[in-house]
C-alpha cells in the first residue's frame, strides 16, 4: 500500500510538473509526393536502395532526447505538416508558426522549394533548417540569413573526394557527365575542388542513359572510359542507372568515385566509431531501414535546437537562434568532432564520409589538408570565396 502511495505520489508530481514546464514547438515540413524519398528501382521492377522519409530521423532525436527536456522542465514537440506541392509549402510554414506555435522549422524539399520558402518565411521570426538540398547556391547567391543548412554542400561532398583521390595521389581524373541538371552543379563543384586541392581533369566526357546505336559514343562504357590516361574515374548521375554499371566495366582498371564506387555521404549505416553502431541500430529498429544522410540531418537538426535550448536554459526565440549561430555552439554528430554551423553561409560544419556499399573507407578531411583555425573548413566553401551576403531583410 506505501509503495502503491509513493508511485501514485511521484505520478501526480510528475504530471504537476509537466504542466508547469515550458513549452518549446518544433516544425517539420515536407512535400506530398517526393520522388526523391521514394525506393530506388532499377528496370525490371528490381529494387536498388530502400530510402524514407527524413522526418524518421527527427522522430528518433525527440525520442533521444524528451527525457533530458522533462528533466530540465521542458516540454518538447515535434509537430509536422505535408504539403501539396510547392506552392503551398509556405503555408503549411506559417501555418506550424501562427497555429501551434513552431519558430524553427525542418523543411525537406527541393532547392527551388527550399529558396521560395525562405522567401516566403522573411520577416516572420521563424528558423528554417535545410535537411536534404545539397545545392551550392542556397549557400550562395541564394542565401538566407534565417535558413540553416544541415545537410552538406555539393562543394563539400567533392572537396572530400578530391582531398582523398590527391592524398592517395590519384591525381589525374575522367570526369563521366549526365543529362541532369545536378550532375551539371556537380560537375562544376568537382571542378573547384580539383583546382582547391591540386587534381587534374584529364577529360570531361558526357553521357546519356540507354542503349540506342546511334550514341553509342555516348553510353558504351569502353568508349566513354577510353583515348584518356587517368587514376580515378568521377561520375555525375543523380539517376544512379547509369553510374551502377561503371565499376569493372571501364576500359582502364581504375577505381569509380561519385554516383558509384566511393561515395561522399553526410552518413553512411556503416560507420562503426563515434557512436555510429548505436544511432544506425536505433534507427534501424525505429524505422526498419538503414539510415541515410538525409535522416542524418533531420536527427542533427531537432537535436542542435534541443541541445541550444539546454544550454540557454531557455526557450526564447532569439536567445536559442543567437546562441545556435554563435562560435560557441557545438552538438555532437556522432562522427568524432564537435559541430558548429558557419557564421558566413548559416552550413552545418561537419565531416564526410567516404563509403562504398557496406562500409566507410575514410572520413574527410583529412590531414594533410590544413586550415588556418578550422579544418572541418577545408570542405565546402571558405569565408574568403563565399558568395553569401546577408543583408537586413533576411537575405
Amino acid at each position: 500500500m506505501i509503495r502503491f502511495v509513493a508511485i501514485l505520489l511521484a505520478l501526480t508530481l510528475g504530471s504537476i510538473a509537466a504542466s508547469s514546464a515550458e513549452r518549446m514547438v518544433i516544425g517539420y515540413v515536407d512535400l506530398l509526393d517526393d520522388p526523391r524519398h521514394e525506393d530506388r528501382m532499377g528496370f525490371g521492377g528490381i529494387p536498388l536502395e530502400v530510402r524514407g522519409r527524413p522526418h524518421d530521423g527527427a522522430r528518433l532525436a525527440m525520442d533521444d532526447l524528451l527525457m533530458v527536456g522533462r528533466a530540465l522542465g521542458i516540454e518538447f514537440e515535434l509537430v509536422s505538416a505535408r504539403a501539396e506541392n510547392s506552392e503551398m509549402f509556405v503555408g503549411e510554414i506559417e501555418k506550424l508558426r501562427t497555429e501551434r506555435g513552431a519558430r524553427f522549422v525542418l523543411i525537406d524539399a527541393g532547392a527551388n522549394t527550399v529558396k521560395a520558402a525562405a522567401q516566403g518565411a522573411r520577416g516572420g521570426d521563424v528558423l528554417l533548417l535545410n535537411v536534404s538540398s545539397e545545392a551550392d547556391a542556397l549557400r550562395a547567391s541564394d542565401c538566407f540569413a534565417h535558413l540553416m543548412h544541415l545537410m552538406p554542400s555539393t562543394a563539400m561532398r567533392t572537396d572530400a573526394l578530391m582531398q582523398y583521390v590527391v592524398a592517395r595521389k590519384w591525381r589525374d581524373v575522367l570526369v563521366l557527365e549526365g543529362p541532369d541538371a545536378r550532375d551539371a552543379d556537380m560537375v562544376r563543384a568537382l571542378e573547384r575542388s580539383a583546382k582547391r586541392f591540386g587534381a587534374r581533369i584529364v577529360a570531361k566526357r558526357p553521357f546519356v542513359l540507354g542503349n540506342d546505336p546511334r550514341e553509342r559514343d555516348q553510353n558504351n562504357l569502353a568508349l566513354l572510359t577510353a583515348g584518356a590516361i587517368y587514376d580515378v574515374v568521377f561520375v555525375a548521375d543523380e539517376s544512379r542507372e547509369f553510374s551502377r554499371f561503371l565499376p569493372y566495366q571501364a576500359l582502364s582498371p581504375r577505381p569509380v568515385i561519385g554516383a558509384a564506387g566511393l561515395t561522399a555521404e553526410a552518413w553512411h549505416w556503416a560507420w562503426d566509431r563515434d557512436g555510429g553502431p548505436n544511432l544506425s541500430r536505433r534507427f534501424r529498429r525505429m524505422a526498419q531501414r538503414p539510415m541515410r544522410g538525409e535522416d542524418w540531418a533531420a536527427w542533427i537538426g531537432v537535436k542542435s535546437i534541443i541541445e541550444a535550448v539546454l544550454r540557454t536554459k531557455s526557450t526564447d526565440f532569439a536567445a536559442v537562434t543567437k546562441h545556435l549561430k554563435s562560435g560557441d555552439f557545438r552538438v555532437d554528430g556522432s562522427k568524432g568532432q564537435a559541430l558548429g554551423f558557419r557564421p558566413w553561409d548559416n552550413q552545418l560544419r561537419q565531416p564526410i564520409q567516404l563509403a562504398t556499399l557496406d562500409a566507410v573507407i575514410a572520413q574527410a578531411p583529412f590531414a594533410q589538408f590544413l586550415h588556418r583555425s578550422e579544418n572541418l573548413d577545408t570542405l565546402g566553401v571558405d569565408r574568403p570565396e563565399s558568395g553569401c551576403r546577408f543583408s537586413p531583410d533576411g537575405r
